[in-house]
């Protein structure tokens, strides 16, 4: 098989960059101070030649095109699965790293999955980490995924009988058309107007869900199976995985969840969260709010309240946490990108 070559840390090209995720990383790539004297904007869902930004500068949305990912170190595919599948292989002939934030390619076997965080804390399942470097190309997990698998890392030493999570996924999930939905399905009931339910066929306003209607795809449970697959490929046989469901809320922004560990021995509270802040988590201190989706939006890390003890199980805690789901899976992303760029010790 012919290597790609290798074009310099010059050029990246962000893939669904119209979409709610692709703006999201194109500021995460900016805050970073990521090295790159170009940022090139792909997108089949609006018209070529739409005036954006980048990096300060106007620029504009490029075609999907052989063209337009020559020269480029990366490539992140950040709009949707569809985009991913069909132009993935334009990126790599075109000597790119790839970097799929949409899970399409890691569902195939193409990608490897990849939370630099948890490096020190996951021991690499082979000698080579686990990840396609033979390949250039690398899926930086759903946010969903990232939760649990920093939550299985963080506990681990702890021994844990049994974790089970419930996830509160935001509508922004679905990108804007999800947004505009809850948007306009509260405006419509608060106003005693019939309602719309093109995305979520059903009502999500002033509601929990367990499901979705018939005719909105992906279902719940079709996501709730992809959250369950996304974290045992990234676990693998490092460690068990744990039980999740999802419950839909009528929120916009961050991933809530609640999670139960029943441990194998009882422990003080105060020791899980010192393991939980190694992994990268942040604890609230004296005076700060208990997290919530509002005080989660444009952080990095995972926010989490201090574990408390279950009041009939012994060894068993409950914890509850929040994160910007846009930010958490951009920042991974752009991660993967550092980690490839740093000098090897």
């Amino acid at each position: 098989m012919n290597m790609p070559r290798e074009n310099p840390p010059r050029r990246i090209a962000i893939v669904g960059a119209s979409s709610l995720r692709g703006k999201e990383l194109k500021q995460v790539v900016e805050d970073r101070n990521f090295p790159a004297a170009e940022i090139a904007l792909l997108d089949t869902s609006v018209p070529v030649g739409t005036l954006a930004e980048a990096a300060g500068e106007p620029t504009f949305i490029k075609a999907m095109e052989r063209e337009s990912f020559e020269g480029a170190r990366f490539v992140f595919f950040a709009g949707s699965a569809r985009e991913a599948r069909e132009n993935w292989k334009l990126a790599q002939e075109a000597g790119a790293t790839i970097i799929d934030l949409t899970g399409a390619l890691e569902e195939t076997g193409r990608a490897a999955p990849w939370i630099p965080e948890l490096d020190t804390l996951l021991a690499p399942p082979e000698p080579s980490g686990g990840k396609s470097h033979d390949r250039h190309i690398f899926s930086s997990p759903s946010p969903a995924v990232i939760i649990a698998s920093t939550l299985v890392a963080a506990l681990q030493k702890f021994h844990p009988v049994r974790l089970a999570i419930v996830f509160f996924p935001p509508v922004s999930g679905r990108d804007q058309a999800g947004v505009e939905e809850l948007e306009k399905q509260t405006a419509d009931l608060l106003l005693l107007r019939p309602i719309s339910q093109t995305i979520f066929d059903t009502q999500v306003a002033f509601n929990l869900l367990a499901g979705y209607g018939e005719a909105s795809r992906p279902s719940l449970a079709e996501m709730r199976e992809d959250i369950a697959k996304g974290v045992a490929r990234y676990l693998g046989e490092r460690s068990a995985a744990p039980a999740v469901t999802l419950i839909q809320a009528p929120v916009f922004h961050g991933y809530a969840f609640a999670a139960y560990a029943e441990l194998a021995q009882a422990c003080e509270p105060a020791k899980l969260d010192e393991a939980l802040s190694a992994a990268g988590i942040h604890l609230p201190g004296e005076g700060e709010p208990l997290p919530a989706n509002s005080t989660a939006a444009g952080e990095e890390k995972i926010q989490m309240a201090r574990t408390e003890r279950d009041a009939n199980v012994s060894a068993g805690v409950w914890l509850w946490g929040v994160a910007d789901n846009l930010r958490l899976a951009t920042v991974n992303a752009v991660r993967i990108a550092e980690e490839l760029l740093a000098p090897k010790v």
